[in-house]
């Protein structure tokens, strides 16, 4: 059996707050093509926004504690998590998060040999890696 990854889902209590970081810092763009079709009536009524950096997509929805009970479900979809992006120009990023005031952590390669990653926090405490293989 074969798994691809699909999609990431986040949540929070201001979606269109979340959007926006993840479309004006990371430059990821609005998602229309292949989104599930919400059943708003069957358990959980929030707000989703759909980005994508063109393979992957992102499912950022408005946090919903009783969405679990309230479809008669033990598991609640929408709870935490480590999402990575790799980049061809990690100095780029850096400069764009620099010019946002978003600080990040610098790991170098101290966690992955041959990769040099960055970690920092989204607005609702995700975190982030974005890491470049190394050249050469």
């Amino acid at each position: 059996m074969k798994l691809k990854l699909h999609h990431i889902n986040l949540v929070t209590e201001d979606v269109a707050r979340m959007e926006g970081f993840y479309r004006d810092v990371l430059g990821l763009a609005p998602e229309d093509e292949g989104l599930p079709v919400l059943e708003k009536g069957k358990g959980y009524a929030g707000d989703v926004a759909f980005v994508t950096d063109g393979a992957i997509q992102m499912h950022l929805a408005r946090k919903d504690v009783l969405a679990g009970f309230n479809a008669g479900q033990q598991v609640n979809p929408v709870s935490r998590g480590h999402i990575a992006y790799r980049t061809d120009d990690l100095a780029a990023v850096r400069r764009r998060l620099e010019e946002k005031g978003i600080p990040y952590s610098d790991w170098g390669n101290q966690a992955v040999a041959g990769w040099h990653q960055i970690f920092f926090y989204d607005p609702d405490g995700n975190v982030i890696e974005v890491h470049e293989i190394a050249k050469g």
